[in-house]
Parts: C-alpha cells; sequence; structure tokens
C-alpha cells in the first residue's frame, strides 16, 4: 500500500521503518527538513527490535519495502491511502490548517493516539472547503513503545497487538478499517471517534506519574518514570483515574471492552494493547530513562494539558464525576502556573458543549457540513 508518515518523532521514526519493512511503499514527511535529507543521504534507517538490528532503505523514489524522504508536505499528502500522524496532540491544530485542502476522496487520517484530534482535522477540513470523502481515525495508544537512538536508529520495546480505534465520520468505518488493517492488522473497531478517544491511555498513565514524583523529578539528573515512579500508591491512583475514564465510557452508552489499565501491569488475563506484561518490555528496555521538565515535557503538555482536560469536559457533559482527573488537572496547574483547562482540549474549545446528545450523535456519525 502507499501511506504517508507525518513527523519526526519516536513513533514517527518506528512508524516508517516498520511499515516499510512490511513492504509498503512508505513516503516520509517531517518539519526538519534538513534532518530528512540527511536520513536519505545515509541511505537506511536502522530498526531495531525482539529480533536484533536491521537496516531499512530510505531513498528520494517511491518503491516497496523502502522509505521515501518526501520534503514537501503537499507531495507526501497526495495520493496516499493511509496518512499516519503519530505525532503528539499539541502539534494537532497547525498540521490539520496544512493538511486539510490536501485529502482526497477515500483517504484515511489515521491519528495514534488522538485526543479527539480527530474532530481537529475534520473541522480543519471543512474550514478548508474540502468536500472529499476522507476519513479521520484516532486509536488508544502508538502501535509502538518505541524510542529513537541517534538520528538514523529507532528501537521498538513492543508492538500493539491490539489498537481499540474510532472514525469520524462513522458511517465511513467500514472503509476506513479496510485500509487501516493493510497497515495495522491489530486494529480493534470501537465505534465513532469520540469512543476512540476515551481509550488513549496516556491520560491515565502519565499525569500520575509526573505528580506524584515531581519533588525526585525536580532534584535529580534522569529518571525512567515508568521504572522508579510507578509504585504502589501511584497505581492506586491510576486505577482510581480510569475507572473514572470507564465510568465516562459508561455514562455515553460506549460497552465493553473498555481497556482497563490494569491489564498493561499484568502478566496473565485479558491481553491490553500491547499484550501480556507490555509494563516490564517498557521498563525492561532502559529507553525511558530521561531528564524530565516538568513544565515542557510531552506527559504535561500533551497528556495532562490536552488529555485531563478533554476527560474532565466530557465527564462534565455527560453528567459523570470525575474528581481524580479534576484534582489531578488542578494540581498540574498550579505546578505549571497555569490553567490547564482553560489551555485544553475540550467540548468548550471545540465549540461541541452545546450540542445535545442526539446532536452530538449525529456529528460523530456523519461528520461536519462543508
Amino acid at each position: 500500500m502507499d501511506l504517508t508518515v507525518l513527523g519526526g518523532g519516536h513513533g514517527a521514526f518506528a512508524a516508517a521503518a516498520a511499515l516499510a519493512e512490511r513492504g509498503h511503499t512508505v513516503r516520509w514527511w517531517r518539519r526538519d527538513a534538513p534532518a530528512l535529507t540527511a536520513l536519505r543521504q545515509r541511505g537506511t534507517l536502522g530498526l531495531r527490535d525482539h529480533r536484533g538490528l536491521r537496516q531499512v532503505p530510505v531513498g528520494a523514489a517511491a518503491r516497496a519495502g523502502a522509505i521515501r524522504a518526501v520534503p514537501d508536505l503537499a507531495e507526501a499528502v497526495r495520493g496516499a491511502r493511509l496518512v499516519v500522524v503519530p505525532l503528539p496532540a499539541t502539534a494537532h491544530e497547525e498540521l490539520a490548517s496544512r493538511v486539510a485542502p490536501l485529502l482526497g476522496d477515500g483517504q484515511v487520517v489515521l491519528l495514534p493516539p488522538g485526543t479527539f484530534g480527530t474532530v481537529v482535522f475534520a473541522k480543519a477540513m471543512a474550514a478548508a472547503g474540502n468536500r472529499a470523502d476522507a476519513a479521520f481515525a484516532e486509536s488508544g495508544t502508538l502501535p509502538y513503545l518505541a524510542r529513537t537512538r541517534g538520528p538514523d536508529e529507532v528501537a521498538v520495546s513492543a508492538y500493539a497487538t491490539r489498537l481499540p480505534t474510532g472514525v469520524l465520520p462513522a458511517r465511513s468505518a467500514g472503509a476506513a478499517f479496510r485500509v487501516l488493517r493493510q497497515a495495522y492488522p491489530a486494529v480493534e473497531p470501537v465505534g465513532d471517534c469520540l469512543s476512540g478517544a476515551l481509550m488513549n491511555a496516556g491520560p491515565v498513565i502519565h499525569p500520575p506519574l509526573l505528580l506524584m514524583n515531581a519533588g525526585p523529578l525536580e532534584h535529580g539528573t534522569s529518571w525512567d518514570l515508568h521504572d522508579e515512579g510507578t509504585q504502589p500508591s501511584v497505581r492506586r491512583v491510576t486505577d482510581t483515574l480510569d475507572a473514572e475514564r470507564i465510568a465516562v465510557r459508561e455514562a455515553l452508552g460506549y460497552g465493553a471492552p473498555h481497556f482497563p489499565l490494569a491489564d498493561h501491569y499484568a502478566t496473565a488475563g485479558e491481553e491490553w494493547m500491547y499484550g501480556r506484561a507490555a509494563h516490564g518490555k517498557l521498563t525492561g528496555s532502559g529507553d525511558w530513562r530521561e531528564p524530565i521538565d516538568l513544565l515542557g515535557h510531552r506527559y504535561m503538555r500533551e497528556d495532562t494539558c490536552l488529555g485531563l482536560s478533554f476527560l474532565v469536559s466530557v465527564g462534565r457533559w455527560a453528567g459523570c464525576p470525575t474528581p481524580v482527573a479534576r484534582g489531578l488537572l488542578s494540581l498540574a496547574s498550579a505546578v505549571t502556573g497555569t490553567d490547564l483547562y482553560a489551555r485544553g482540549r475540550t467540548l468548550e474549545s471545540l465549540a461541541l458543549a452545546g450540542l445535545t446528545r442526539p446532536a452530538l450523535k449525529k456529528l460523530l456519525d456523519e461528520g461536519f457540513p462543508v
């Protein structure tokens, strides 16, 4: 399949390498054009996982099983069956406005995960006056637990074995999943994009890790939050926060499976998004040891500011209390000196809070009118 990866972070490196290795024709665009050019000149991107290190070809020509480095965004997007955007949600608004005019009939845009970014992209497409029949999907996590090791190598600790995914507009889900499964056989339909957004694990895992380890983080030079920071008291908070997420899903009428976060840590029982014992694979790699700036880290800017605010907002709209989510968001606002809810991705900021349930369902089913 002819597909495109947009972005230059860990997830984009993993997506470009893994999808090309599986035989797809991959176009790769990132904002840092010089870095992309340098990688093209080196000629390969290293992919390291449980099978060892392999070199994936990188060049300027399109061919199956290789990555084509494309510096022009329009050239990268136009004609691709699938556009994968493994970028933080903080990048969505700016990128959506640039991608919106370029999309055509039958294309699918995947945001893994999305934090309701499907709505951001669909609104941008409507605002651009683009009437093409494109679909937007978002999953509960990235398809890869991945970290870059320099400018030309990415290490993947685990591949997603289950990817709960929602689609906007929901009427296009059948066609969208036929495209998605060619790249990611692990995708599982969970209904509309709001259901998919409420599968996002980042706002459940990361805010408690940041805020409950704030003192040691500011005192030390580097930490593996998922190892040293995941203590029993933190787990109790994440379990309670995850119960709020599931309660919001149920209040909106979404049924099981809810992919409870407890399964991420378990070695037996129901398989989570990265399979059983996923937490052990993550901490065993050593790739998540890093210096963490509480104010600027992605876990604060994306998962807390955008992700927690979204959960609180949807819970309020659905009449479902989220006291732990609200408390963590208030504490994070005090730590950063910023009203994170006001800056967050909420139904209010998306101009959806005034919709009735039937009106929102219609929008999620049919998409935004142009």
